[in-house]
């Protein structure tokens, strides 16, 4: 089960290696330096989402609920209360 950065880290680097690709390789498939690869390989928190999506389709990983868990219910979020919000905020 994927829960923190480290385990997004583990994931990315042992399905590289699994594949027989380097970082460089990987780097050229997801269309990033060599260098992120390197950060999300050691679990960089701030990485983006789109890249870190490409990296995973790029290793032919699929994100998918876990089989037999039971639907979580999440909070309600009121987006537009957050934009409004933000927007008042703003100088």
């Amino acid at each position: 089960m994927i829960r923190t950065t480290a385990d997004v880290a583990a994931l990315i680097r042992d399905r590289r290696r699994k594949l027989g690709l380097g970082q460089a390789a990987l780097a050229k498939r997801v269309g990033v330096g060599r260098e992120w690869i390197v950060d999300i390989e050691k679990g960089k928190p701030r990485a983006g989402i789109e890249l870190v999506l490409r990296t995973l389709a790029a290793l032919g990983i699929v994100l998918a609920p876990q089989r037999g868990a039971a639907p979580r219910k999440s909070p309600d979020v009121d987006l537009d209360a957050i934009v409004d919000a933000a927007r008042r905020t703003r100088p």
